[in-house]
């Protein structure tokens, strides 16, 4: 069944610039495993330092490889001296999601 998970992350203020560099090579390295059907980074538009990842996975499995990879693991290492805390992660199954 399919995964789809999205994260809210905040950043510090002046920090922007070096989260979407290092947000982007996260991001090209996970469209390129297997089981990912998209993987989107957003940047909400007000209040400006909000970014939202989108996710849609094959399955849990495929999650679960996702957040084991090498990419991954240093994109967080990163983050979490840019973010203002924790991000905000919601996974959900689908219930009627079109073609």
């Amino acid at each position: 069944m399919a995964v789809k998970v999205i994260a809210f992350v905040t950043v510090k203020e002046g920090e922007e610039k070096a989260f979407e560099a290092a947000a982007d090579v996260c991001v090209a390295a996970s469209r390129a495993e297997p089981g990912v059907l998209y993987y989107d980074l957003w940047r909400e538009a007000e209040g400006e330092r909000r970014y939202v990842f989108n996710e849609l996975y094959t399955d849990q499995a495929a999650v679960q490889t996702h957040m084991g990879s090498d990419h991954f693991k240093a994109f967080g290492m990163v983050a979490r001296d840019l973010a203002t805390g924790r991000p905000t992660i919601i996974v959900t199954n689908p219930i009627n999601v079109a073609d």
